[in-house]
């Protein structure tokens, strides 16, 4: 360890694409690559295609930092409970993954990637059959935009279908004590970036401003989301469908109390520890501290729900962080692996993450025209955010357009 500077814990990004945990890799199979305006898209034959696309099914890619890995993306999809790529082209539907230049970027400019995708899916289409477009997490939030702008701009999507797979509709939730502590790093650093990114500041939530020090709204997400409502908020023509990890019977991730000791460190960062979030003013996040340069910070919420242990999909944010670092000479206590990152309300576009009262309702108990979407369904045990199950994936395809 360096001895002006606490070592750079900052060597991660926290991955919202599907994926997969095991050493097993199911082969990729031959397939065209699709270059596109800041991105580019991956397109793989249905089962007795003869040419041309057919039935096709696009699916966006997720947050994270830099350029969408869609041999990963690949695996997520396929290589763990169900093959659901496998399950689409044995139906004899051409899946096409599109990918980003910089996942990071500007929901509006990874729009314009998935307008490309659509627009050239049409142009290479051999049969008349609506397509399928969505995506993963941030993906579905791009493609709604992008459905949306079209229509506004008159222009023919041909689409029949949309669906988005824990797509943070009202928001997504990364802890802020932990956003904090990717700006208190004294080196810049991946997951820093990845926090102050456009995606992030237009999807959380709630938004750690490193200059100011302010936790609220950040400006971006209120540009973002005047920029749909001129677009319509929604596509109109197409069916509206939404897949959540989380559960719909109001019950939290069980292990995570509010309040509670999330992971404490030391060694490196001597001291700093997190807090899952509670209610109330004045409440403690995270205590931060550094040796070298010396600094401290305390971080503080008022006014937030206990959105770590709400009903969502989740991420191993704390798993993730303790493991950096351990692997740099820390010690460290980790009672809480995982937290909630897309809560089941967002998911499905019902109620909102704002009020205790509705982060928490019984979705199961509301009647489904609560939602903004046509359809949806919302896991019947908590599963990892965007983690592709077989309860999700058979009920998607059952509402497949023909």
């Amino acid at each position: 360890m360096s001895e002006t500077a606490e070592p750079n814990a900052g060597a991660f990004t926290l991955d919202a694409s599907p994926a997969i945990e095991t050493a097993a890799r199911a082969d990729i199979p031959e397939h065209e690559e699709w270059d596109l305006p800041n991105g580019f898209a991956w397109v793989f034959p249905g089962e007795g295609s003869s040419g041309g696309i057919r039935r096709p099914v696009i699916m966006a890619d997720g947050f994270n930092l830099g350029r969408s890995e869609l041999d990963k993306l690949y695996q997520g999809l396929e290589g763990g409970e169900f093959p659901f790529v496998s399950e689409l082209r044995r139906r004899g539907r051409d899946v096409i993954l599109l990918g980003f230049d910089e996942r990071s970027a500007s929901i509006l400019d990874n729009a314009e990637t998935a307008v490309s995708a659509i627009m050239r899916t049409i142009a290479e289409q051999a049969d008349d059959t609506r397509l399928v477009v969505g995506g993963f997490s941030m993906g579905g939030i791009v493609t709604r935009y992008a459905l949306a702008k079209l229509e506004t701009q008159r222009m023919d999507h041909r689409t029949g279908l949309y669906f988005s797979y824990d797509s943070p509709h009202r928001g997504a939730s990364i802890p802020v004590g932990v956003q904090a502590f990717s700006h208190f790093i004294p080196f810049p650093n991946d997951f820093a970036r990845q926090m102050n990114s456009p995606a992030a500041r237009q999807m959380l939530w709630r938004h750690y401003d490193k200059d100011t020090g302010k936790i609220g709204v950040a400006p971006e997400r209120t540009e973002f989301l005047a920029a749909l409502e001129r677009v319509g908020g929604w596509p109109r023509i197409p069916r509206l469908i939404g897949l959540a990890n989380g559960r719909a019977d109001g019950v939290g991730l069980p292990d995570v109390k509010p309040g509670e000791v999330a992971l404490r460190v030391d060694r490196i960062y001597p001291g700093t520890t997190f807090y899952t979030q509670a209610q109330g003013d004045d409440v403690t996040a995270a205590y931060l501290n550094r040796r070298f340069p010396k600094a401290e910070k305390t971080i503080t919420t008022s006014g937030f729900p206990e959105i770590d242990g709400a009903p969502g999909g989740t991420l191993h944010t704390y798993k993730i962080l303790a493991d950096t670092l351990k692997k740099l000479g820390g010690t460290v206590d980790l009672r809480h692996e995982e937290v909630c990152f897309v809560p089941s309300v967002s998911a499905v576009a019902i109620r909102d993450v704002e009020k205790q009262s509705d982060l928490y309702v019984k979705i199961d108990g509301l009647s489904p025209d609560e939602s903004e979407l046509d359809d949806f369904i919302v896991s019947s045990t908590t599963t990892p955010h965007t983690g592709i199950t077989e309860e999700l994936c058979t009920w998607m395809l059952s509402r497949l357009p023909d």
